[in-house]
């Protein structure tokens, strides 16, 4: 069996859940924050994340890399509806697995998911950059798996993030309902 850390785990997932619970009752969703990622306390999610963490990513990624696929995650974004490939389907037209339209409420929650892992792993690094960033150098592994309306209301508000800050985003969430389609301009 690999290092088990199940305190070091569990102490991390509480301050993200807890971080992102904060964020969400600043975007004006706080009640929906309470139910964030109790999926990751059930055995399926906990005992792996505790095989495999590593303080500085998701431990998802040490189980991929130990089995070729991390069965905590697939657990995972079938029971969080802020995670994209929750919204993933099989479109007939196509004939592929893709994105569907995500509620801008899941969105605003994805929105303040990022935020607080992004706290979480970089620690002292994080600046309001760093959540935009990550999810750049994601753009070519999620492809169609991410509705293109919900990823550009997601880079939306992450741009804001980064060019006006958290007070400004968080306030933005809090007064608009839904989120807008086109790019987000400076």
């Amino acid at each position: 069996m690999l290092n088990c850390h199940p305190i070091k785990h569990f102490k991390t997932i509480t301050k993200h859940r807890h971080a992102v619970i904060r964020h969400c009752f600043k975007a004006g969703i706080g009640f929906q924050g309470l139910f964030h990622d109790l999926s990751k306390y059930s055995p399926t999610e906990f005992i792996p994340g505790a095989i495999h963490y590593q303080g500085n990513r998701s431990p998802n990624e040490g189980e991929r890399e130990v089995h070729g696929f991390s069965k905590a995650w697939m657990h995972h974004k079938g029971r969080n509806r802020h995670h994209f490939e929750y919204w993933t389907d099989y479109n007939n037209v196509t004939r592929r697995m893709e994105g569907m339209p995500m509620p801008d409420r899941y969105i605003k929650e994805m929105f303040c998911d990022r935020v607080a892992a992004s706290k979480i792993y970089q620690k002292e690094k994080y600046t309001d950059q760093s959540s935009l960033d990550y999810f750049i150098q994601g753009c070519d592994k999620r492809g169609t798996l991410i509705n293109k309306e919900s990823s550009d209301k997601l880079e939306f508000l992450l741009r804001m993030l980064a060019d006006k800050g958290e007070k400004y985003t968080f306030a933005y969430l809090r007064r608009h309902k839904h989120l807008p389609t086109d790019k987000y301009e400076k």
